[in-house]
């Protein structure tokens, strides 16, 4: 099943974009991966799909990218309706605090995952960030009871309710 709901994914360094596409492979059947090494590369995927009535259900983005950096980019986001309700995971190793403070503030900033990530926990936050997503953005919720968190979902289905309680 393919669905109009992607997950965008921002990274530079080669090796780092491989090692995050090939853990994020189980996800793709149901949330088709897009990727971009710079911010300009990000705003230019994320035209392009909702040019075409996708949408951005998840941001895995670094902090150090060429040009304007993963947590100015995150910001932006924000202030546009066709991100705005998108999922943001800061996935970096150089974020300082101050960054990641900036992030959380004024970009709602969802999770942080230090580098290097175990699979296991990128897996748990994005199955985590994704239900957000849906439980919130989505009227039906059956399509995705395989991939993300069944018992988040059938509970929702069963209180006819699309409002969380992460």
């Amino acid at each position: 099943m393919s669905s109009s709901i992607h997950i965008l994914i921002v990274e530079d360094e080669p090796d780092v974009l491989d090692a995050l596409v090939r853990d994020m492979e189980v996800f793709e059947e149901t949330f088709p991966l897009e990727v971009a090494a710079t911010a300009g590369e990000a705003r230019s995927v994320i035209k392009q799909i909702t040019g075409e009535g996708g949408k951005i259900g998840l941001i895995l983005c670094d902090h150090l990218l060429p040009g304007e950096n993963g947590v100015d980019l995150l910001i932006s986001l924000q202030d546009q309706a066709q991100t705005r309700n998108a999922r943001k995971v800061l996935v970096t190793g150089h974020a300082k605090l101050e960054d990641t403070v900036k992030a959380v503030n004024e970009a709602d900033l969802n999770h942080y995952i230090g580098k290097p990530w175990k699979k296991e926990e990128l897996h748990h936050v994005v199955i985590q960030q994704l239900t957000d997503y849906v439980l919130e953005n989505e009227k039906s919720f059956l399509p995705f009871m395989h991939i993300l968190d069944s018992s988040r979902l059938a509970d929702a289905m069963r209180k006819g309710s699309s409002v969380t309680d992460s």
